[in-house]
């Protein structure tokens, strides 16, 4: 299985940012250490790539450094950095559609992107990295399934595909909680919201919703918005999934027996090396 990533990914954050270079650090010598994946480098999205989900001013606005978000640092050269992280899911996708990976990938990027709506950033997210590969697999005549299992709701996925055809957008979800959007179904959009306390059982349950609604679009291609701040020691949400639950949420992923590519969002537990070791190692 490939790995794609970039120690270029560790040299940017701002002190005390829960979103930190740690984070990719921890999983990156887990699974190297594991001795199981392979790793590739990215190459930076173009602009093509990103118009093809955001408008021009969302974009110009990063090139820029002219923009303000509470929780988003506006750090210097941040967009070349956010260019990498979408150009990680697009390679992600390249290698199982040329056939040179055909299960998994798995993008290890940051920074993360499911926040980005197609105007405006937030929520740590710069440019949406999961919809910029969906959106080339569209270009390319693909029928697109994307699950997203990040504790909160992506916001942005839905705002970029409502309404789209060929995709379909699930996500499972804690709320009350951030952004506060995925409470009702809308068009191709299937939102799970689950409350503070959710234990595995319940996850289970939803989850196998969710993968039905999958499985009756019959996709090309499934991505994954991967998030392990489900866990219950994760200091921003209040879920209650354990690292064994792990292994149990990847092997019902595997079973739908579609080419699936993984992008990395959320997850900011000292933990979360160990929880992805465990999750992509029962992929595998």
């Amino acid at each position: 299985m490939t790995v794609i990533y970039s120690s270029k990914f560790l040299d940017f954050g701002e002190v005390g940012h829960p979103e930190s270079p740690q984070r990719l650090e921890l999983i990156y010598h887990e699974l190297r250490d594991a001795g199981l994946f392979h790793f590739e480098t990215p190459s930076a999205a173009t602009l093509s790539d990103l118009l093809r989900v955001h408008n021009m001013s969302l974009v110009e606005q990063v090139k820029r450094n002219e923009f303000y978000n509470p929780d988003t640092p506006n750090i210097e050269n941040i967009y070349s950095f956010a260019l990498l992280s979408a150009g990680a899911a697009l390679k992600a996708i390249s290698l199982l559609e040329d056939g040179r990976e055909k299960r998994f990938t798995y993008a290890l990027a940051r920074p993360p992107g499911h926040h980005a709506t197609r105007k405006e950033l937030g929520g740590f997210c710069y440019f949406n990295n999961i919809a910029v590969a969906s959106a080339r697999l569209l270009a390319d005549g693909k029928k697109v399934a994307i699950l997203d299992i990040d504790v909160h709701h992506g916001n942005g996925t839905e705002d970029i595909f409502r309404g789209k055809k060929n995709i379909i957008y699930v996500s499972l979800h804690q709320s009350p909680l951030y952004p506060g959007t995925g409470l009702a179904q809308h068009d191709n959009c299937f939102n799970f919201p689950l409350p503070p306390g959710t234990s595995m059982d319940s996850y289970i349950e939803a989850l196998s919703l969710g993968l039905r609604q999958i499985k009756k679009f019959s996709p090309d291609i499934l991505g994954v918005s991967l998030g392990f701040d489900t866990y219950a020691q994760d200091p921003l949400a209040e879920m209650r999934l354990y690292r064994s639950d792990y292994r149990i949420v990847a092997g019902m992923i595997k079973r739908l027996l579609l080419p699936t590519f993984f992008v990395q969002e959320g997850g900011y537990s000292q933990d979360i090396g160990k929880l992805a070791k465990t999750f992509f190692s029962e992929l595998i």
